[in-house]
């Protein structure tokens, strides 16, 4: 199996997920939380996958990535910030509001 073909159910979780949690309150302002982050981790991950790769930390096969790469790292490390960047702000929105105890 390859890593493209692994992100796919992240991918689509995160798409669903985002969409169903555009229709509450503080979308706009939810959406570009997540744009912010996600251009952090992007940052951040280029950064130090790279690294880490160049330190002989950890390869990936060739025949297992799409062959596209930012640096060293391959394109697909760059899909699990990203969802996560808007899922886990997505999935906050749609959880039930808590009630301050009386």
């Amino acid at each position: 199996m390859t890593y493209p073909l692994i992100l796919i159910p992240f991918i689509l979780v995160t798409v669903v997920v985002t969409l169903l949690a555009a229709r509450r309150p503080g979308r706009r302002e939810r959406l570009v939380a997540s744009l912010w982050t996600a251009a952090v981790l992007i940052l951040l991950t280029a950064v130090f996958d790279n690294a880490m790769i160049a330190a002989d930390l950890f390869t990936y096969p060739d025949e297992h990535i799409s062959g596209i790469r930012i640096g060293l790292a391959p394109v697909e490390d760059f899909a699990y910030p990203v969802c996560i960047a808007f899922l886990l702000p997505s999935i906050a929105a749609l959880l039930p509001e808590r009630r301050a105890a009386s």
